[in-house]
C-alpha cells in the first residue's frame, strides 16, 4: 500500500512530465501551463506540509491542500 506522501510524490512527478509535455509543444497553452503549475505548486506544499506536522509530532493526515491564491504568493 503506498503512503500519503509517496502518493502526492506520484502526482507531481505525473505533474511535471506534463509540464514538459506542455514546454515542449510548440503550441503551448499558456492558460493550460499555469493551471498546471499552479497545481504543481499545491502539491509541493502539501508535502512540505506533512513533513513539518511529523517533524514536530503532529499528524500530517491534517495537512490540506491550500488554495492557490495563497500557495501562489509564497516568497520563495
Amino acid at each position: 500500500m503506498a503512503t500519503p506522501d509517496k502518493d502526492i510524490l506520484s502526482h507531481i512527478d505525473e505533474l511535471v512530465a506534463e509540464e514538459h509535455r506542455l514546454r515542449s509543444s510548440p503550441d503551448v497553452d499558456t492558460a493550460e501551463l499555469q493551471q498546471l503549475e499552479e497545481k504543481l505548486d499545491q502539491a509541493w506544499d502539501l508535502l512540505r506540509q506533512r513533513r513539518a506536522r511529523r517533524e514536530f509530532d503532529e499528524d500530517p493526515g491534517e495537512a490540506a491542500a491550500r488554495p492557490v491564491e495563497t500557495v501562489e504568493h509564497y516568497q520563495q
